[in-house]
């Protein structure tokens, strides 16, 4: 029995391993975005690391306003009682207002997209809690879930993460411009019962927006 326990145990490690990167891993992506091929290991405006592609025709100056579609939950989201569905929806709301107010200090925020607008739409592919400390995360990044703490981890406090993708759009042709993949860290929560809030989240969510503000190709 405990080699069977030993055995599972490894085997769990080998394949979530890769959910204890700093950046969103290739079979975390979650299928919003059209094409996730040409995305390259970067830094965001805080030095945050991401995956990111910007296209060659993207020029900034070609943009005097930004339309900031709500971000949207992909695939659709499964509450749990760490997650609830008040705290998914107060998280795309808070984000959506964030980013319109960084970029108010950049440029026009505006309703409808126009020939000179920028629009940026997101997804958050996952909002999911894992026991601090502990090598291997309880990350299913597809579907919008908590993930429970095992046994051997008690009342360890537990790490709250959240992902996202996000694509900026040329109002005049709607050919995509720039497209980042990223994973964002919030306050840990006491245990494994603590329900998720927006405040656990909002750090990531802040440093997102400042990030938006001041992207540069």
């Amino acid at each position: 029995m405990m080699l069977k326990t030993l055995g599972l145990a490894l085997s769990a490690t080998l394949l979530l391993a890769g959910c204890a990167s700093k950046t969103t891993q290739p079979s975390q992506y979650s299928g919003f975005l059209s094409d996730y091929s040409q995305l390259q290991p970067a830094q965001s405006a805080s030095g945050a690391p991401v995956m990111r592609w910007v296209s060659p025709d993207f020029k900034p100056g070609n943009y005097r306003s930004v339309l900031v579609e709500r971000p949207v939950f992909y695939p659709a989201p499964t509450p749990s009682a760490q997650v609830s569905q008040q705290t998914l929806d107060e998280i795309a709301l808070y984000l959506q207002q964030a980013m319109r107010l960084e970029l108010a200090g950049r440029m026009r925020v505006v309703e409808y997209a126009d020939q000179e607008t920028l629009v940026l739409r997101s997804a958050i592919s996952a909002v999911n809690t894992s026991p601090e400390g502990l090598k291997v995360y309880e990350v299913i990044p597809i579907a919008l879930i908590a993930a429970a703490a095992s046994t051997a981890a008690g009342t360890r406090d537990q790490d709250s993460n959240i992902y996202v993708e996000l694509e900026a759009i040329d109002g005049r042709n709607s050919q995509p411009m720039a497209r980042v993949v990223r994973k964002g860290h919030g306050l840990p929560l006491e245990n494994d019962s603590s329900q998720l809030r927006l405040k656990d989240i909002k750090p990531a969510l802040d440093e997102w927006a400042k990030d938006a503000r001041n992207f540069k190709p």
